[in-house]
């Protein structure tokens, strides 16, 4: 009956529509910015109007019926950020089935692995994908259709415009459009039905699917204040939840996003330049190579850049400010796949190195990651998310295995509370190095070797050891033309650093950091290097 004085509690401000079918919601919004740009590729400057989007998602969700799709049925897309992408997506939950999304950059046994989890009865593929997976898609037994983007066929696939599009300009022939006064959403429940199954990014293990339902998708989506259109640039993949969330939620305003399908500084800026960009959505591995940049650029119309999927370091957005003169804020957020997209989000410039306050109907405790006991103010423990918009649970997977007594998700992540209620991210848990009973974040070596001029990326994993458990060894990656020794990157962080934290298991010279799209570094990855014979500079 009363609230736990140690947990921290958002507010509870935000209207959900009241038919808690997100489909439904979505497309109403389309159309009625439809005579609104949505979306424009930085790259092709091809521009895609909301009522396009609207029209090509009823069209699909009648075509998916037509083909026996049902409600539950799972359909998977594989694709870069191209314009059929959102189409489908909302045509495949306006049809009552649940939408997939598949990282391009799985290996095979990683998207074999992912497949098998959701067992998606159609697949929209993009040529790209298609050229790097057809082999493993038509293993699958219980895949019935793949649906092509774009204007090439190949044998045994449907294409994407003869189900979108009336008239199909390959063969002339097709459907009428789908109106939308005519038009209805299949009816769901949506506390308890899925809308999507993303994925867990599998940086320390194989990805598990995450169930979104309805409702967490207008939780996460529907602000909860108006907040004033600005024309931003993403370059997150809409595959992963940042960039699909985030996007969906700027349809629901009709915002304006220009969208470039992979990152390039030096287009990045040019985009910016060209577009007068005033909001960037970015990942701090972003933020690290723009602030790095060597090149001039106009960024003057930049006033607002939003940073998440991992931690920002506060000399990395200082850093940033001087490229981006004009900026008011830098501003990051901390959340999950599992939690649809924000659990805080930090609205003072003054708290840099905060994420920020819980948002709106969500509760968040630290607690104690032996004794499961609830922590005070500036007490590091695992963070702990309960609320609209936090899973259903992983598929195929007991829901008692990832939330606690009282319902709450564990995040796996070691963080703490100030006296304002502000949060602060320490490291996974997983990922704490133990030297000599002492845990030491990587993160935070990370944050002092990028203040170094002459190194451009940084990653520290732990190098087992039997004497000390484990030592932290980094990762570097060095700027062009610097030139570093091992013991000189040693002495640097020997003299910032406390003695656990000193890098005794060495320094490895490599050329790239390997992470995921989102710009989470991939430990895993650098943990089977940590084996190999140390390289020279």
């Amino acid at each position: 009956m009363f609230k736990n004085p140690k947990y921290m509690y958002g507010a509870s401000t935000r209207s959900i529509y009241i038919t808690l079918n997100f489909g439904e919601f979505v497309l109403k919004k389309l159309v009625e910015f439809e005579n609104e740009v949505a979306l424009i590729n930085g790259l092709t400057d091809e521009k895609l109007f909301y009522g396009e989007i609207a029209q090509e998602a009823m069209n699909i969700a009648v075509s998916l019926i037509r083909f026996g799709v049902k409600k539950g049925d799972v359909i998977a897309i594989s694709s870069e950020n191209r314009r059929e992408f959102w189409s489908t997506l909302i045509g495949i939950i306006c049809a009552g089935a649940i939408a997939t999304t598949i990282n391009l950059s799985y290996s095979k046994d990683e998207l074999t692995h992912v497949m098998n989890i959701a067992k998606p009865k159609f697949i929209f593929a993009s040529p790209f994908s298609y050229k790097q997976h057809s082999k493993n898609y038509k293993s699958l037994k219980f895949l019935e259709k793949i649906i092509l983007y774009g204007d090439e066929n190949q044998p045994n696939t449907l294409s994407y415009n003869d189900i979108a599009k009336p008239v199909s300009a390959h063969t002339g022939t097709g459907f009428e459009n789908v109106r939308y006064d005519d038009f209805q959403c299949v009816e769901v429940a949506g506390q308890i039905d899925t809308a999507f199954i993303l994925y867990s990014s599998g940086t320390t293990g194989l990805p598990k699917g995450v169930m979104i339902t309805h409702l967490n998708l207008l939780a996460a989506c529907t602000p909860p204040f108006e907040m004033p259109p600005q024309r931003s640039l993403s370059i997150t993949p809409w595959f992963h939840s940042m960039g699909l969330i985030s996007t969906l939620s700027g349809f629901l305003r009709g915002k304006l996003t220009i969208y470039l399908p992979k990152f390039d500084v030096d287009t990045y800026f040019k985009t910016v330049e060209k577009y007068q960009i005033s909001q960037l959505s970015v990942v701090p591995a972003m933020l690290t190579a723009l602030s790095k940049a060597q090149g001039k650029y106009d960024t003057s119309s930049v006033v607002e850049i939003y940073s998440g999927a991992a931690p920002l370091y506060e000399e990395t957005a200082i850093s940033c400010k001087k490229m981006f003169p004009n900026v008011v804020a830098i501003l990051q957020g901390y959340g999950l796949t599992e939690c649809t997209l924000a659990l805080t989000f930090n609205m003072n410039f003054d708290k840099m190195g905060s994420v920020g306050n819980v948002v709106e109907n969500v509760i968040l405790k630290v607690v104690n990651p032996e004794t499961r006991e609830a922590l005070g103010p500036n007490q590091e423990g695992e963070i702990c998310a309960k609320g609209l918009v936090v899973m259903k649970g992983y598929l195929n997977k007991d829901r008692r295995d990832d939330f606690d007594d009282e319902g709450f998700f564990r995040t796996g992540d070691l963080g703490y509370y100030d006296d304002e209620g502000c949060f602060y991210i320490v490291d996974r848990l997983k990922e704490l190095i133990k030297f000599k009973g002492y845990q030491v974040p990587p993160a935070e070596i990370e944050a002092v070797l990028l203040q170094h001029n002459g190194i451009r990326e940084a990653a520290v994993v732990g190098l087992p050891d039997l004497a000390a458990g484990e030592l932290p060894l980094a990762f570097v990656v060095l700027q062009p033309g610097a030139k570093l020794s091992e013991k000189e990157i040693q002495d640097y962080v020997a003299e910032r650093l406390s003695n656990p934290k000193h890098l005794r298991g060495g320094v490895r010279f490599i050329n790239e950091i390997p992470k995921n799209p989102t710009g989470k570094i991939l430990r895993k990855e650098l943990r089977k290097m940590v084996g190999a014979v140390k390289s020279k500079i």
